[in-house]
């Protein structure tokens, strides 16, 4: 009889279970505090984090987690500035110019990241963009970094 053991059972299913919650408190206190970066840190005045709080309150999160997600989101927490946003440029295929916003905590990782999409994908170079005010968004496209595939 392998594995007889309750506990070793008992103990690698709670493992699993709480890093499976650890991952979806950390996706949720993400968004909580985007939202609260780009509307204010008020529920009630912002509809965007009022979503995102219901959200995580669905999936039991704790209020405290709620609170601290908020507070850094909305500037109010000692890291605060840890999220920033960037805009890149560059051109896809075709010679079409492309900006692309993003949010990170490292810019450096985030400027090798692009420029590596842009040139492992026939792309022009991606650099800062100068003057993203001057152009027109025509289209919206967003991705999740596990969504980013490496092909080398």
């Amino acid at each position: 009889m392998s594995g007889h053991s309750k506990w070793s059972s008992i103990k690698h299913k709670k493992g699993a279970a709480d890093a499976k919650r650890g991952q979806l408190f950390t996706k949720l206190a993400r968004a909580i505090q985007v939202a609260a970066r780009e509307g204010g840190g008020d529920p009630a005045g912002n509809a965007a984090l009022a979503t995102a709080v219901q959200k995580a309150r669905d999936a039991s999160m704790p209020k405290d987690n709620i609170e601290r997600a908020i507070a850094k989101g909305a500037g109010n927490d000692a890291d605060a500035d840890s999220f920033e946003t960037v805009v890149y440029e560059g051109y896809a295929p075709g010679g079409v110019a492309v900006l692309v916003e993003a949010l990170t905590d490292n810019r450096n990782r985030t400027g090798s990241e692009v420029r590596h999409l842009f040139s492992h994908h026939a792309g022009g170079s991606a650099s800062r963009a100068r003057s993203p005010g001057t152009s027109t968004r025509r289209a919206s496209c967003s991705s999740t970094p596990s969504a980013i595939t490496r092909t080398t």
